[in-house]
């Protein structure tokens, strides 16, 4: 069908009906350039567009809409609370600046006062008109009576806002890029270590045994020197109450033996050098000056041992030397002992934690030929059971207060229960 053959989609007429369809379009695009008159927040003045109205709250009151919102971190939900509030309660522009956060945050200002203009701005669009010249000249041609073409006129006041924003932007980035070189030097760090574990696991696998062995002794030998005095702190803490003192020599089977075993064998203390190590209140200190020892050295880190020097000094007796700290990093006045004693053993034999420190006092300090007292020892095991006890501590989660923590006895069977 050619173009001839087409029917017209409608009639069509000449001359005053086209004139009419001109002045359409003329209403349309007057319609498009027309805005409706902004009353101001704080006072009667009538504003043609909300750019003029946003310049003259700024001029006339100070009111800065664009710092009002980074001040209070304004969103659409707030920033319609705002307005409602200031049409309700009428407040002064002066406590906008002085703010740091919202006072109308009550759901009531969602429901507005009245027909109102500053409702219907689209927050988005503030930056906009701020970086603008506040809306000078139309289509943005023009901004405060330049031309704008590549270049664009701020304020001061625009300029040291806009430099704020890229200095904290930059300040974030900066700090980002630090953060993320610390975590690329940790990454490196910890792949070193892993060669280095790798490295040194490879080492020992291929040593002789021989060579395991002598490096084994070597590392006991000095196991306890290399550990840190504040990690043993808390070990020697608890030495330092009386309590301890009180249940050690209130255990007449024990104290009374150490006491037989020194003074029955005075011929072996005669004119000899002890080292009492660990010594407490030197209650194995002096049973040695009482067996005839020439000099008695008392060793203890716990604080207890500024009691034992009082006690030592009550009971008058003047060749007990004592030196506060660990032994192994302590210096004593000789070079060698003849005998060492210590009260070593404790609950399961081992408890007292003190045979890795009589170790190296007998390898550091211990004469060719001495002695050391207790230098045996037995441990006697038999089995015993105990149903109520194990009622108490296990079968007690079966049933607590009508509940059941059953799955509890799995950690409490992982440790023992020591008692005396």
């Amino acid at each position: 069908m050619s173009d001839d053959e087409c029917p017209p989609l409608c009639e069509m007429e000449t001359g005053g009906d086209s004139n009419g369809e001109e002045e359409e379009a003329d209403e349309w695009e007057v319609a498009e350039e027309q805005n409706d008159p902004v009353r101001c927040l704080f006072c009667e003045q009538i504003s043609p567009t909300m750019t003029v109205a946003i310049r003259h709250a700024k001029e006339q009151h100070e009111f800065d809409l664009g710092e009002v919102r980074r001040r209070f971190h304004l969103d659409e939900y707030s920033y319609i609370k705002m307005i409602n509030y200031i049409r309700r309660e009428k407040p002064e522009p002066a406590v906008f600046r002085s703010g740091t956060s919202a006072f109308w945050t009550d759901d009531k200002y969602l429901k507005p006062v009245e027909n109102e203009t500053w409702l219907m701005f689209d927050l988005d669009e503030l930056d906009e008109i701020l970086l603008n010249g506040n809306g000078a000249g139309s289509g943005g041609a023009r901004e405060n009576g330049n031309d704008v073409g590549d270049t664009m006129t701020l304020t001061t006041d625009q300029y040291r806002k806009l430099q704020g924003i890229i200095n904290e932007l930059t300040a974030q980035l900066r700090e980002k890029e630090n953060l993320l070189q610390h975590a690329a030097s940790d990454i490196e760090k910890m792949k070193e270590s892993f060669r280095n574990l790798l490295e040194q696991q490879e080492q020992k696998k291929s040593k002789a045994p021989e060579e395991k062995i002598a490096q084994i002794r070597e590392e006991l030998k000095h196991c306890v020197s290399t550990v840190a005095v504040e990690d043993d702190q808390g070990y020697f803490n608890t030495y330092s109450h009386f309590g301890i003192h009180h249940d050690m020599l209130s255990d007449y089977v024990r104290t009374a033996s150490y006491r037989d075993a020194i003074l029955e064998n005075g011929e072996i203390f005669r004119d000899k050098t002890v080292l009492d190590l660990g010594c407490g209140t030197a209650i194995l200190s002096m049973f040695a000056a009482r067996a005839g020892a020439k000099d008695v050295i008392s060793v203890d880190q716990s604080d207890i041992i500024y009691q034992a020097m009082d006690i030592v000094r009550r009971n008058k007796i003047d060749n007990i030397k004592f030196v506060k700290g660990r032994l192994e990093d302590s210096e004593l006045p000789v070079e060698k002992v003849d005998i060492i004693v210590s009260e070593w053993m404790g609950y399961f034999l081992l408890f007292e934690g003190m045979m890795d420190s009589v170790i190296y006092a007998r390898k550091q300090y211990l004469k060719e030929g001495g002695f050391i007292l207790p230098n045996r020892c037995n441990i006697s095991l038999a089995g015993y059971g105990d149903l109520d006890r194990h009622k108490e501590f296990i079968g007690f989660w079966k049933d607590v207060y009508g509940f059941d923590m059953s799955c509890m006895k799995k950690e409490v069977l992982r440790e023992a229960t020591v008692e005396v």
